[in-house]
């Protein structure tokens, strides 16, 4: 019996170690009453291939050496701390073994799949690529619920972005059988139906009619059938901005106090919904006494009269208050006032006083502070440009009173220039209050500008092949020095241009010019030189077996010029004047085309004078700014000085025009005027071009008459490029080449006239791709003498264009024309056409 006693003792303690040497789930098998201090003796990581042991190890917060309480705490907070890595999607912690207070753990995983593709359905290529760019799917990434959800909630904005709020996205995830633990996603999304504003009511609006309101609303439209260019489409984002928009215009007309009490969006349909607006509008306010506090510069009567200009019982409107303080983009505002004579730390500081029924009292407290004079003057950013032609340009001097007018001038010549990225111009400047000076360091970026033209063109019935490169930036001094040629010399701001142009045999001709802007690197004085040579026949051959062929027709032009150009300091310096010696000599041999004899030799040396007000803030999208030019070209009146006498009516046209003699006057005008403002988030504004132009040949010597050459031609978009007589071809898109050319598209016009407007919004102002869009309305005319001018009496038309500035092509662009008016010697022209055009201008008029 006691042997059978000790048997059975042994046997249950053997069971009992054997139990305890059995992998154990903490929390499972151990007891929760009787708890246990034990040391984490080691540490096995099961079931990964992916991860890191030694990272998962850390995440848990588990340490070889720990004393941990099982069952307790820590194990349940490692179990958590692994979840929160969302990278499995299974987690258990075993204790491997037990051995007296020693326990080795087990943290057995399940990994999450990875990503190993994905596809979209019910969606367009390019909002496929659209959507790519914004979620951040990635080929071996985790899938888990968080991805799943985010990338569901990205596709939902993008789509509420464009206005449809009823998009439904649903995402698959499938097993991918190819690879181990990986998964694959179906992204379906449906767009369902573009949600439009069908009505916007105002409640309790009275002082300003509904139609106002609605304008000011610049983004939030009803939807209606003639709206082309407006989205009506539903953004929270538009929608909270246009609010503002709303108050600022009851702000506006003086009602200070005004405000939305509340608003609310309701369905009517599945695509179309309603805003109320509900309005508390408040009393209309005026202004009554204006005072100036602080100024020792100048007078309270010269601010308030001569700059604020806001007279008592004026509209209480806080924007021009401000505009007239401290924001006019004219600069004619109290602050520039300051800033322009010094005062770098002036500040206009409007306080309302006392408010008296509707009329409120305003106190504008000035902090004059002292005057700082300019020190140092440096340019960083400039890898191409030498520093001598950006600091030409620089109105700001060393020792002048520091000039906010003159920074502003600074960056329009840089823009000018065409050389630097207009959006990453930076001024800093770095005030030295001991000294009372201000260094100011300008940042620049340069931009490509060269530009090369490969183009063709339809002139003369054939088409005709351009090849041409300019090179805007050229350095002449350095043409011999050594590693200076990357492609060719360039830094010293000059401009070369070589041009090309042939249709075969018909046709060749080559010009070259040159154009120093800063003569001496003093001043800013010009100097531009120029020959050309082209050559016009009827494709016959110049000699048949050694003799010459009498069917062959050909002109040969050859000519050469040198100008001087000036800026003027007075009336002020915005005025450029320039002179110019052209001559060319004509050699024609039984050419019967344009001219009025066919064979012989004539010359034209002529004197050019320009005067032109240049203003215009941009060479490429200008924003505001004028360019007014007036201009004459003349020849000497060879009739009146050496042969006075002489019957020229008697001589045939040869012998008439050997030596040409005219006069030519010009007068052409630009203004561009923005109708929107920008704003740090759209800098775009949309602007007003308007021109005109007119131009005039006249004669010395009736006897003698108009000359052949220098004449206007008007019509289409002319292509062709070459000028054989110095003829100006002025274009007037809608109507067919040349077709507006009285008496004769062949002979030209001594009189024209032309003017129009363009509306202008910039879709891109990348220096690096320019783009805007444009309608326009011009009209223009020719006559055959002055006395039938007529302004009235023009042929109109209308129509939509495209403008592309790509720095290495120059400006392009694509008009669409649709005439307004008949050309009764052309009965069969079409209404409409396209127009394809090269250049800065569409015309020279």
């Amino acid at each position: 019996m006691k042997f059978l006693q000790s048997m059975l003792l042994w046997m249950f303690l053997g069971m009992s170690v054997t139990l305890l040497a059995q992998p154990t789930k903490i929390g499972g098998s151990f007891d929760y009453s009787t708890p246990r201090t034990l040391t984490i003796a080691g540490i096995t990581v099961t079931g990964i291939e992916f991860t890191d042991v030694q990272t998962i190890k850390l995440f848990s917060g588990l340490q070889v050496g720990e004393e941990i309480m099982i069952p307790g705490d820590k194990i349940a907070t490692a179990i958590r701390n692994l979840w929160d890595q969302q990278l499995f999607a299974e987690i258990a912690v075993y204790a491997a073994e037990v051995r007296g207070d020693d326990v080795y753990l087990v943290i057995d995983l399940v990994e999450m799949p990875r990503l190993s593709k994905y596809q979209f359905v019910g969606l367009r290529k390019v909002e496929v690529e659209n959507l790519r760019e914004r979620i951040n799917l990635i080929r071996g990434r985790i899938v888990n619920e968080n991805l799943m959800t985010n990338t569901k909630n990205v596709i939902e904005e993008y789509f509420k972005e464009k206005g449809y709020f009823n998009v439904n996205v649903q995402i698959v995830q499938k097993e991918d059988p190819t690879i181990d633990n990986s998964t694959s996603l179906l992204i379906t999304v449906d767009k369902g139906e573009r949600v439009k504003i069908e009505d916007i009511r105002f409640v309790n609006s009275s002082a300003i009619s509904e139609r106002k309101l609605m304008k000011s609303m610049k983004d939030t439209k009803e939807k209606r059938w003639w709206r082309l260019f407006k989205s009506s489409k539903y953004l929270e984002e538009n929608y909270e901005k246009d609010k503002m928009a709303l108050i600022g215009l009851y702000n506006q007309k003086g009602f200070r106090n005004a405000k939305i009490v509340k608003d609310s969006l309701f369905r009517i349909s599945e695509d179309r919904v309603g805003i109320d607006i509900y309005l508390e509008e408040g009393n209309k306010f005026y202004f009554r006494n204006i005072s100036f506090t602080g100024n020792t510069k100048y007078r309270e009567s010269f601010l308030k009269d001569s700059v604020l200009k806001i007279q008592p019982g004026d509209v209480y409107n806080v924007a021009t208050l401000e505009e007239r303080l401290f924001m006019n983009p004219r600069g004619m505002d109290v602050t520039s006032l300051y800033s322009d004579d010094g005062y770098l730390t002036f500040r206009a500081i409007p306080i309302e006083t006392s408010v008296v029924n509707d009329s409120i009292d305003i106190e504008v407290r000035l902090v004059e502070g002292k005057q700082f004079r300019i020190g140092k003057i440096s340019v960083n950013g400039n890898t191409k440009t030498n520093d001598h032609v950006i600091y030409r340009e620089i109105r700001t001097r060393p020792g002048d009173l520091f000039s906010r007018t003159d920074i502003i001038r600074t960056q329009r010549e840089l823009a000018q220039l065409n050389y630097f990225n207009p959006e990453a111009f930076q001024v800093l400047p770095t005030q030295n209050e001991a000294e009372g000076t201000v260094d100011i360091e300008y940042i620049v970026e340069e931009k490509p500008s060269d530009q090369i033209e490969l183009s063709g063109g339809w002139g003369g019935g054939r088409v005709v092949g351009t090849l041409g490169i300019s090179f805007t930036n050229f350095s002449l001094r350095n043409t011999f020095k050594k590693g200076a040629w990357k492609p060719v010399p360039t830094g010293d701001g000059q401009r070369l241009s070589i041009r090309a142009q042939s249709n075969g045999i018909f046709f060749q001709s080559y010009n070259m010019s040159f154009t120093e802007p800063w003569l001496g690197g003093r001043k800013p004085n010009s100097l531009s030189v120029g020959v050309w040579h082209s050559v016009q026949t009827n494709g016959q051959k110049k000699k048949i077996d050694g003799e010459l062929n009498p069917l062959r027709q050909s002109l040969k032009t050859t000519g050469a010029s040198i100008g001087l150009g000036q800026r003027w300091q007075k009336p002020d310096d915005w005025f450029l004047m320039y002179l110019t010696l052209s001559y060319q000599h004509f050699n024609l041999e039984n050419y019967r085309s344009f001219f009025s004899f066919s064979d012989g030799n004539s010359n034209n040396l002529a004197v050019s004078w320009s005067l032109q007000r240049n203003s215009v803030s941009d060479p490429i999208y200008p924003t505001w700014g004028s360019n007014i030019k007036f201009s004459l070209k003349a020849t000497p009146p060879y009739s009146k000085w050496f042969n006075p006498d002489k019957d020229y009516s008697q001589l045939s046209d040869q012998d008439k025009f050997k030596w040409v003699e005219y006069h030519k006057w010009k007068f052409t005008a630009n203004w561009y005027t923005a109708l929107t403002r920008g704003s740090e988030d759209n800098p775009r504004r949309l602007v007003l071009n308007t021109n005109v132009g007119f131009g005039f040949l006249g004669f010395y010597n009736k006897d003698i008459g108009e000359s052949p050459f220098e004449r206007f031609y008007l019509g289409g978009v002319y292509l062709s490029g070459f000028v054989l007589d110095g003829r100006e071809i002025v274009n007037l898109r809608g109507y067919d080449d040349l077709s507006v050319t009285y008496p004769n598209p062949n002979v030209g016009s001594p009189v024209i006239a032309k003017y129009g407007m363009e509306l202008r919004y910039p879709l891109s102002t990348n220096p690096n791709a320019t783009i805007y869009a444009l309608t326009f309305l011009e009209a223009g005319q020719t006559w055959s003498k002055l006395g039938d001018f007529n302004p009235f009496n023009v042929k109109r038309s209308a129509g939509v264009g495209l403008r592309i500035f790509l720095p290495m092509f120059g400006l392009l662009g694509l008009d669409y024309g649709w005439r307004l008016d008949d050309v009764p010697e052309i009965p069969n022209m079409s209404r409409g056409q396209f127009h394809f055009s090269i250049g800065m201008n569409v015309g020279e008029l």
